[in-house]
């Protein structure tokens, strides 16, 4: 039997206006990652193609040892990924062996493709909970640590970074600078589309008058 079966080309057409849908208008709509969209696109492709070449053919031991050796590979080789975009690659890999030889009509997949999507897109915006990011900076006013002075430090960080800072947690003190690691967890500033205003791995020095005079070095990590 060909592999370019009439059912074969209209699942092939599914599945690329679900990718579109889930990578660009939701994953990459959050995300401005090029590098990952890239990734996870052409992986969804080869995952529906290899799939559908092999669906019907007798695969030998070698072959499948072969496969186990290359995916180990490209495991220990490659740098870990984001339990965000661990998740997106998950969905991919789901509605490409869905399309490819899921057991379901036409129309069935364009229900179950359109269910993973709505649900990935509710996900992402503010309906299930709102937008958070944790940043580590270090902080050179190291009185304002203290147990009974929360709020001032609160206070003091949310004026130096701009941020609307929920919580702080001292990771680190370091008496001999005076200065200490904390990390702070903020919802994420609303740019639509643009660069947090601290970039990641930057440097900012915010400075105020007399006793409000401080330095904060953030690097910012999104999650």
């Amino acid at each position: 039997m060909s592999i370019l079966e009439l059912d074969l080309l209209p699942r092939f057409g599914i599945l690329c206006l679900t990718l579109i849908f889930l990578l660009k208008y939701t994953f990459f709509r959050y995300t401005n990652d090029r590098d990952s969209l890239f990734s996870f696109m052409m992986f969804g492709h080869s995952v529906f193609i290899v799939a559908a070449i092999l669906h019907n053919v007798d695969i030998s031991m070698g072959f499948a040892v072969g496969l186990f050796a290359i995916f180990s590979m490209l495991r220990y080789r490659t740098e870990s990924l984001s339990v965000r975009n661990r998740t997106y690659l998950f969905l991919v890999i789901v509605v490409s062996l869905i399309s490819s030889v899921g057991p379901v009509s036409q129309s069935e997949l364009i229900a179950l493709n359109g269910t993973i999507c709505l649900m990935a897109w509710a996900c992402e915006t503010r309906i299930l909970a709102t937008h958070h990011e944790v940043s580590v900076l270090t902080y050179d006013k190291i009185k304002n640590l203290k147990p009974q002075a929360y709020d001032v430090l609160l206070t003091d960080l949310r004026e130096l970074t701009g941020l609307d800072i929920q919580s702080v947690e001292i990771l680190e003190r370091n008496y001999k600078n005076k200065s200490a690691k904390l990390r702070i967890h903020h919802a994420r500033p609303n740019l639509s589309g643009k660069p947090s205003p601290v970039a990641k791995d930057a440097s900012v020095r915010l400075v105020g008058n007399g006793e409000s005079m401080g330095s904060v070095r953030a690097a910012m990590s999104g999650q």
